[in-house]
Order: structure tokens, then C-alpha cells, then sequence
């Protein structure tokens, strides 16, 4: 579950099965496991990544499977933007995947002028604490909201153009 602030975005990813593991990386492991766990096939790869006992044998399995690139690819400017799961116009779709994970609903826009236009729609929900999260299904966190909004996020070739927040969830 990523859990979000009021104004800003924490970096709180609770994941299934691993338990303490994660207690166990050293933070900069910590912060691009975070970014990266949304394109790892399943929760083996999680776990295989886990088991591993060094960083240097962990940031290794990252390379050999393709996915150190996805994040260190961009600057340490980026990077932060990322882990601070805040996105902004201007942001490419990878980073928006990594900081808030893949969209509730993903639709093609065809009132757009962009070779390629998109809408990600994110659910969110605000905790009685004031804990803003991302909405995901079968969540045992949903009982405790008490609000729910979307987030928007037009992309034209991959690029977020505009980000809009409506006060209730779209069926």
C-alpha cells in the first residue's frame, strides 16, 4: 500500500510476504526497490531479490534482470522527485508507474492533438489520520477512509500535460 501525506508524498510500501527484509537494505536499496517493485513480474522476483544477502549481489540481480536502468536512468534531481511520489507536468509515464504504481484505469485519449494521448486515473483515499493513499482493490485500509478522491494524469507521448483532482471516484 503506498501511503501519501497531506502535501507531500511518504515513502511508506508495505509488501506482501517480505516482512522485516526490507529493514534489512541499506536506504538507497530501499529507495530504488521502491521505484522498481512495480515492474517486477511477481512477488517471486520480489522474494528472490530479497533473499539476497549483499548489496553488491543485490544491485547486480537488478542489472542482470533489466531493471537498474529503469530508475538510474534519470538524475539524482529525478530520482528524489520519484521517491517523493508527488508527480508533476512533465514527468514520463515510467516515473508516474514508479512513484504511484500502475493507474486504477488507464484510458486512450482520442480529443488530443499528441501521436499518442492517455488518461491514468488514480483512486485515492484520505485516512480519519490524514494518511492520503492509493486506492487498491481488496485493500483492508479502504474501511478507515473518510474521503475518497481521483487523480488524473493526461499524458501526450508519454509525458504528463496535466494533472486534474476530482472530488469523487468515477464508475
Amino acid at each position: 500500500m503506498r501511503k501519501l501525506t497531506a502535501l507531500a508524498t511518504a515513502l511508506v510500501v508495505m509488501t506482501l510476504g517480505t516482512g522485516g527484509k526490507l529493514d534489512k537494505l541499506e536506504s538507497y536499496e530501499r529507495d530504488h526497490y521502491q521505484a522498481l517493485e512495480v515492474w517486477f513480474k511477481d512477488n517471486k522476483e520480489k522474494k528472490a531479490y530479497l533473499k539476497l544477502k549483499t548489496p553488491a549481489e543485490r544491485d547486480q540481480w537488478l542489472k542482470d534482470m533489466g531493471y537498474w536502468d529503469r530508475f538510474y536512468k534519470y538524475d539524482e534531481y529525478d530520482q528524489k522527485a520519484i521517491l517523493s511520489r508527488e508527480p508533476k507536468v512533465g514527468w514520463t509515464q515510467d516515473m508516474v508507474y514508479m512513484a504511484w504504481g500502475p493507474p486504477y484505469t488507464k484510458v486512450k485519449s482520442t480529443k488530443r492533438t499528441a501521436q499518442e494521448s492517455m488518461i491514468l486515473k488514480y483512486r485515492l483515499e484520505v485516512t480519519k489520520d490524514g494518511e492520503h493513499m492509493i486506492w487498491e482493490p481488496g485493500s483492508k485500509e479502504t474501511y478507515k477512509a473518510v474521503r475518497r478522491y481521483q487523480t488524473d494524469l493526461y499524458l501526450d507521448d508519454r509525458k504528463v500535460v496535466e494533472i486534474v483532482q476530482k472530488e469523487e471516484w468515477e464508475q
